[in-house]
């Protein structure tokens, strides 16, 4: 198989799942949910080989054509390209095996397995396109993906309104995103990565790379889009791992890296800036949660901030770097959680938990593991790509290093504290009593992924493959580097041993009984966006609707389109009439066309 065969099989199998689930498979989940798997198990294996083969290739085809205008489909397989498709197969089949027994039984297994093999079909479409046009398709349709999974339950209200959530806020940030691409077509009369990148691109000063920076704002959840995140949660808890902490979320970061040559000095500070504030806020927000899998999702944010503010500070390698890792040790933290739910008959308040290590062994030494490789424990995934990222800030701002090494601080603190109510202790709940270790297939991807939290931070050293990526990580040298490594160390530290000292196993949020301010202070943050979004909705954009429709019903223009809505109405009715059903009336309007042809035609009329 050639390396453009294998690109386009990774690419359209799972689209081929998806629709024979869709046609065929409907009524037999067992069926939907072995093709699916099969499929992902074929997409991660093609993916890999072509990564570590080596090959590396362009392919374009036209595909519209209107004028000078333009608009092709193709293949751009980099370094790049290969580092994000193997992350994205490999963190794909882990998911689909552990779905196995997560969505075991559940009515609608079809229609869920039939979602994730869109969802990878729309990732991978993402990772492979070779200019902006192409991407943006696959972008809205990872968003379509994203808001079908979130509404699995679509029997939850809650689930609902988290799915239309996420579509809406996400719908904000992709209109930037649209614009930047017209404009950036508009400038430089192509959007091919290839042929922009060859020569020295149109800007506009910041504007095209910061309109282009707002799809990355809302799909990887930045400040202050990032308020749909926590409640996708909704979602069953493969997605949650799969797509809103491994994959999509991470699709901002790569999308960023592919247009890196468009950044320019003043949008790159804008850009780290924003992603520094999100990795503090988002780590302050998880302080207070007691849900664990919305403490994992601002967690999620946090670490997306880190991705994002080492991009805005001129390293693509270092990005990607802890986009790598942080897909491991997160899709495990994710993955844990599900098992500790399903374990714990769906019960998800850490906080009526406890005593798991005993009764979870297997999960508990996994999530461990997790846990270490996020907080930074030295030779873990976690420690060297956000080691790399201090070292980055440490040398280009003074200021963003402080700000991401609280945050460490942070992620050290809330890490813990949810690894020791969870786990540690006597169990506080009926569930947390009865709780049990789950089957193969919800254990098997969690010792993968464990494995890989282990030794994922050593594929920086890999001569092959991925060199042209982790090649541009920039190295720390000397006194730099012995600050960042002894910050590295201090912060994990603080943090942790903050935790595990002034957290207590007895049920009660520590925090909120001895700083009761702080805690209610911590709360606020966490909430003040979206009670200011409901705010703006409610007070203003509601308001300026009414004012509109009023001038649409009193106005000449609601006259006109009134009007015109009634006449066009009127016809309607009229065609509907003709449609009897029966034959001869169809037979005698055939006839009758074509004596007004003849006569047309004779000129009679």
């Amino acid at each position: 198989m050639t390396p453009t065969a294998a690109a386009l099989a990774v690419l359209l199998l799972p689209l081929a799942s998806a629709a024979t689930i869709t046609l065929f498979l409907g009524r037999r989940p067992q069926g939907a949910a072995t093709l699916s798997v099969v499929t992902a198990f074929l997409v991660a294996a093609l993916a890999l080989w072509l990564a570590f083969s080596g090959a590396r290739f362009s392919q374009s085809w036209e595909w519209l054509r209107l004028g000078s205008f333009s608009v092709g489909v193709g293949i751009k397989f980099d370094d790049l390209a290969a580092l994000m498709l193997s992350v994205v197969g490999v963190i794909g089949l882990c998911v689909h095996v552990f779905s196995l027994g997560y969505m075991a039984g559940d009515p609608g297994r079809a229609r869920y397995f039939g979602g994730l093999s869109i969802f990878m079909f729309s990732m991978v479409g993402i990772v492979l396109a070779d200019n902006l046009f192409m991407m943006f398709i696959f972008w809205e349709l990872v968003g379509f993906s994203s808001y079908f999974l979130i509404n699995h339950w679509r029997e939850r209200q809650s689930a609902a309104d988290a799915s239309k959530k996420a579509f809406i806020v996400n719908r904000v940030g992709d209109f930037g995103f649209l614009l930047g691409i017209i404009l950036c077509y508009w400038a430089n009369g192509t959007v091919s990565l290839g042929t922009v990148g060859q020569t020295p691109p149109v800007v506009f000063s910041r504007l095209i790379p910061l309109l282009l920076f707002c799809g990355a704002v809302g799909k990887s959840a930045q400040l202050p889009l990032q308020i749909w995140l926590p409640d996708a949660m909704e979602g069953p808890t493969p997605v949650s791992a799969l797509i809103h902490a491994a994959t999509m979320v991470a699709a901002g970061i790569y999308m960023l890296c592919r247009v890196d040559f468009l950044m320019v000095g003043q949008a790159r500070q804008v850009i780290a800036w924003v992603g520094a504030l999100t990795a503090l806020y988002a780590a302050l927000c998880a302080i207070t949660h007691r849900d664990i899998k919305k403490v994992l999702a601002y967690s999620t944010i946090s670490q997306l901030g880190y991705m994002v503010a080492a991009f805005g500070l001129g390293s693509v390698g270092a990005a990607m770097f802890h986009l790598t890792t942080h897909a491991f040790f997160k899709a495990l933290l994710f993955l844990g959680a599900g098992s500790v739910i399903l374990g714990c008959h769906h019960e998800q308040d850490i906080f009526r938990l406890g005593g798991l290590r005993r009764r979870m062994p297997l999960t508990f030494w996994t999530f461990t593991v997790a846990v270490a490789a996020i907080t930074g424990v030295p030779f873990l995934a976690g420690f060297f790509s956000k080691d790399a990222i201090l070292a980055l800030s440490y040398e280009r701002s003074g200021a963003i290093f402080t700000v991401l090494a609280l945050t460490a601080v942070l992620t050290a603190f809330y890490m813990l504290r949810l690894w020791k109510i969870v786990f540690l202790g006597e169990p506080r709940s009926e569930a947390a009593s009865h709780s049990h270790e789950s089957g193969v297939s919800v254990t098997a991807p969690l010792v993968l992924l464990a494995a890989l939290s282990l030794v994922g931070g050593y594929w920086r050293a890999y001569p092959g493959g991925f060199g042209g990526v982790f090649s541009l990580i920039p190295e720390a040298e000397g006194a730099a580097r012995a600050v960042v490594l002894a910050t590295s160390i201090a912060v994990l530290l603080v943090g942790a041993g903050a935790a595990l000292s002034f957290y207590r196993c007895d049920g009660d949020d520590s925090l909120k009984v001895g700083f009761p301010s702080l805690f209610g202070l911590l709360s606020v943050a966490r909430t003040s966006f979206d009670t200011a979004y409901d705010y703006y909705v409610a007070k203003v954009q509601q308001r300026l609707a009414m004012v509109l429709n009023f001038i649409d019903i009193v106005g000449l223009a609601g006259v006109v389109v009134r009007g015109l809505a009634g006449a066009t109405e009127i016809v309607g009715f009229g065609i509907r009439a003709l449609h009897t059903g029966r034959l001869s009336s169809y037979v005698y309007w055939f006839l009758g066309g074509v004596v007004i042809l003849w006569a047309y035609a004779a000129g009679v009329l």
